[in-house]
């Protein structure tokens, strides 16, 4: 249960990092006020997670999957860089978030 509740906290992470790119400097009302709804419920959910979990483990898997979510999310909404270098950084992230999960213990 509380790693289902840091895995969706990472989703609006994701959410939230990727609409900063339509508030348009934080003159845009909706978006911006998409982004802190997504930042609140994004930070309650990590906080609920961190009740049962490692504070560290649960802020790095929330953080990694924010980050590589956000980078994938900038390739495929964004057309930015996905050069080989840039993906196999993104994997090694992954591969980080999940030696946490299954190797927490």
């Amino acid at each position: 249960m509380h790693w289902t509740l840091l895995f969706v906290a990472a989703l609006f992470e994701i959410v939230w990092a990727v609409g900063l790119k339509f508030t348009d400097g934080f003159t845009r009302l909706w978006p911006t006020a998409g982004v802190g709804g997504a930042m609140l419920v994004s930070t309650a959910l990590l906080a609920l997670a961190a009740r049962a979990l490692p504070i560290g483990t649960a802020y790095a898997v929330w953080t990694g999957i924010g980050a590589a979510g956000t980078a994938l999310a900038g390739i495929f909404l964004f057309h930015e860089n996905a050069s080989p270098a840039r993906l196999a950084c993104l994997a090694l992230i992954v591969s980080g978030v999940i030696g946490l999960k299954f190797l927490g213990k």
